[in-house]
């Protein structure tokens, strides 16, 4: 749709997030007319406002205007279900609006209100800016709110090529794929352009990763302890509330304040995270 209309003003924007969130606003209609060169982006029907605008414009009553947008944007003149559409069409055509216009109108099944549209596009603008101008800031929100059940640490935290392989590893898997591949693949692409910002991941810390959100921590990311596949938000949770308390003596303090079990201390280990923590507070005579 963007690369059909080419939009450069924020007006535009607005009038492509009506034309992708209606139905039979663009697919067979408006995508055909500006093809054709009928039309231009500006002139298009996209939002359920343009309709009663483009006809008091025209000279028609505003409450017929009104009207004629509710017929359509409803779906009731394409379902054939709106009884004075004749009646509606003849006087559009008393204020010469064009037969595109009208047979654009007949196709239309629902319609998004401009006030939507344009609280959509504000939005996204506003987070277009943070990834442009503060991307750790865009990629930190990002994974610990859109991406927090998809970020998996095995495959995105140890650079670029390992996240390269899971990309090929699922593309070579096809239809055949999983459905959590699936849904980790838009993150990995995420991932991977972070990477090629020249950003990277510093590694997850039992005293210095959050529970569940990514932290922004010398020009790079510090993932959460519930990035790491099996280690649950609870126990990540039950970690960070217990630390709070000091520093572990022991795994098996951290065992005990934390309330984690053995898989837990495992997988711990595997991300080097107890590295030189002793198993138990008692002191060995042979050591």
């Amino acid at each position: 749709m963007l690369v059909d209309t080419r939009p450069t003003t924020f007006d535009e924007l607005i009038r492509i997030s009506g034309l992708s969130h209606g139905t039979d606003v663009w697919l067979g209609n408006a995508q055909s007319l500006i093809e054709q060169g009928t039309v231009t982006l500006q002139d298009a029907i996209c939002c359920r406002d343009d309709i009663m605008i483009y006809l008091i414009n025209k000279g028609l009553p505003p409450n017929s205007s009104f009207k004629i947008m509710e017929a359509v944007r409803k779906g009731k003149v394409a379902k054939g279900k709106e009884a004075k559409w004749e009646e509606y069409k003849a006087l559009m055509k008393e204020h010469d609006v064009p037969d595109w216009y009208i047979k654009s109108c007949e196709k239309i099944k629902y319609m998004f209100p401009k006030a939507h549209a344009a609280a959509y596009v504000t939005n996204a603008f506003r987070i277009a800016w943070f990834k442009v101008h503060k991307p750790l800031a865009y990629y930190a929100a990002f994974f610990s709110i859109r991406g927090k059940d998809d970020f998996d640490s095995d495959c995105m935290i140890f650079g670029e090529e390992k996240v390269k392989n899971k990309m090929k590893e699922i593309d070579l898997l096809g239809n055949s794929a999983t459905q959590k591949d699936k849904t980790m693949y838009p993150i990995l692409e995420l991932v991977l352009e972070m990477y090629e910002r020249g950003f990277n991941f510093l590694p997850i810390d039992l005293y210095k990763s959050d529970s569940t959100k990514f932290i922004v921590e010398d020009n790079a990311l510090r993932p959460p302890l519930n990035s790491i596949p099996g280690f649950g938000t609870v126990a990540a949770e039950g970690v960070v509330n217990a630390r709070k308390d000091g520093k572990f003596m022991s795994i098996d303090d951290l065992k005990i304040r934390a309330k984690i079990g053995n898989s837990v201390i495992d997988i711990l280990k595997k991300y080097g995270c107890l590295d030189g923590m002793s198993q138990s507070n008692q002191m060995s005579l042979f050591a």
